[in-house]
């Protein structure tokens, strides 16, 4: 049984106008006449004595009352999926769907690993992961479009909450023949004369480590620029350079010994957090709450990734800052 068929017909057509903005897009993805649409909107906003939209030449868009509205829809929505969820529960968690929102770093590897060995138990679940920019993913959990976000720490967000935090600083990936591997922690000054992959200037990480270069008169120029955590790992698995991200990122890279970590020392570069995000007031499903769970626990990963070995730069190589280079 689908959630939305315990959900009033008035209030599943008023959330679809409300979500798509128009009529007519809402028409086609519900596959009822628009004029139909507006009579139930008509009907709602009689019985409320007041307008749900303001009505535009290029859309509609939700009033006060509107919004308010939609808020109860959707959550009253969400409260019919936790409903089946919760009968699909008697059956030993055979049936029911988990829906995630996860940036990039978590979209690759982790997810897809947990996704299998909770499937592995539970093999009636279905997951749906959205991979989404950071900045994105606390509305998803917000709107009710997923029951789980997994991103890095930005600003707090109004009506989500934050249910499991990690700390996630900054590590530098190297090849583990990289002459900087030598090294138990490295500074953004160790890496200026190196080959270097990072992420885009509009990134959270990107910022912080601008904004620490910044305070110390660095300029880094890479070498490679993308916003998928995917390619950096594999230039630095293929011998490109050093990339700037976090152990999560690379963390089956790293058990595997296809790169080495070091911890990036300066100021500010351990101020990023791990968040797992749900609605506030929201009674997760009993399959999100179990993935949950799994998640919470699988999230905490190796803490010392400074061990290195010594050795002696590779041939024509010159000494990095704050090391000393050993006989030949």
């Amino acid at each position: 049984m689908r959630p939305h068929l315990l959900l009033d017909t008035a209030l599943r057509y008023f959330l679809e106008v409300a979500h798509s903005g128009s009529l007519t897009l809402a028409s086609e993805r519900l596959h009822v006449a628009a004029s139909a649409l507006s009579r139930q909107i008509a009907g709602l906003e009689s019985q409320l004595g007041t307008s749900l939209f303001e009505r535009h030449p290029r859309g509609m868009v939700l009033t006060a009352a509107g919004d308010i509205l939609a808020r109860h829809a959707r959550r009253t929505g969400l409260d019919a999926e936790r409903a089946l969820g919760e009968i699909g529960a008697l059956q030993g968690l055979h049936a029911g769907q988990v829906r995630l929102a996860t940036s990039d770093a978590f979209a690759n590897d982790l997810v897809p690993r947990l996704c299998v060995d909770f499937q592995r138990l539970h093999q009636g679940i279905q997951f749906s992961v959205q991979s989404l920019p950071t900045a994105m993913v606390p509305a998803a959990v917000r709107s009710g479009a997923v029951d789980i976000g997994l991103c890095f720490s930005s600003a707090p967000h109004k009506d989500v909450v934050v249910v499991y935090r990690q700390s996630a600083p900054v590590l530098a990936l190297l090849p583990p023949q990289h002459p900087l591997a030598c090294q138990p922690r490295l500074t953004l000054a160790h890496l200026v004369p190196h080959a270097l992959g990072l992420p885009p200037p509009e990134t959270t990480v990107r910022q912080m480590i601008d904004m620490a270069c910044s305070r110390q008169g660095l300029r880094l120029q890479p070498v490679l620029v993308s916003n998928h955590v995917q390619t950096l790992m594999n230039f630095v698995v293929q011998g490109g350079g050093v990339a700037l991200s976090s152990e999560i990122a690379a963390r089956h890279l790293m058990a595997s010994g296809a790169l080495a970590a070091r911890p990036v020392s300066d100021e500010g570069m351990d101020l990023r957090d791990v968040e797992v995000q749900t609605l506030a007031g929201r009674s997760l499903p009993v399959a999100a709450q179990a993935f949950l769970a799994l998640l919470s626990e699988r999230l905490p990963g190796p803490q010392d990734v400074s061990a290195a070995a010594a050795c002696a730069p590779a041939p024509g190589e010159t000494p990095a800052p704050g090391r000393s280079a050993r006989s030949r």
